[in-house]
């Protein structure tokens, strides 16, 4: 992640404005200071396309009401907006949102099903930051795909290796599971996905 020099603080509306299209790079907003994301490559871009697949086809083995969109932008505040890697719709729920048709935003954490975030060096913004954003929004699951193992011990434990965390939110606030190696994943959105954490990680799903 590499914070862009402007000085000044933006809005989120006026980040939107800004985002300039086709670009190389993506974008964040972060407390008003525009985040340049490379974009994922390798085995990063892999994991999420593949998961997003999987995922896709979980919704219409149990025709659920959701949908993987390709794009999609999560305004947390008026000076907070994130990209996941991926993330599942509620398809009954996207007419409440307003600005959607229109410029692929999402402003309400009742229409998000899930978000997930593939680790790369930044770790300390999908444990930390996004963990809280998302969960004062009111996302119901959030998955935070570590395949390289990079997280804080008090994580992912130790010695660290790689981890599926998966973050799923009661009473307001997210409870933990961690998931490894062989390990199915549980997932309260897709309760009946077979997916271990070593197919997501080795990508061969």
């Amino acid at each position: 992640m590499i914070a862009l020099s402007d000085k000044k603080l933006w809005s989120f509306d006026e980040f939107v404005a800004w985002y300039p299209e086709d670009s190389e790079h993506r974008y964040e907003l972060r407390r008003g200071v525009v985040a340049e994301m490379p974009k994922p490559r390798g085995k990063h871009s892999r994991i999420a396309g593949d998961l997003a697949y999987e995922l896709g086809t979980a919704i219409r083995q149990t025709q659920q009401h959701y949908f993987v969109p390709k794009e999609c932008l999560i305004k947390i505040s008026d000076d907070t907006g994130y990209e996941p890697d991926v993330v599942v719709l509620d398809d009954d729920e996207i007419a409440q949102e307003t600005r959607w048709e229109r410029e692929s935003i999402i402003t309400r954490g009742k229409t998000i099903k899930l978000a997930v975030e593939v680790v790369s060096t930044n770790w300390r913004d999908d444990y930390l930051v996004k963990m809280a954003d998302y969960e004062s929004l009111g996302i119901q699951e959030y998955w935070i795909i570590d395949y390289l193992g990079l997280g804080g011990r008090r994580y992912i434990g130790s010695p660290k290796q790689p981890t599926l965390t998966v973050c799923s939110l009661l009473e307001g606030e997210y409870e933990l599971q961690q998931f490894r190696g062989d390990d199915l994943i549980l997932s309260p959105t897709f309760p009946r996905l077979e997916l271990t954490t070593a197919q997501i990680f080795k990508s061969d799903v």
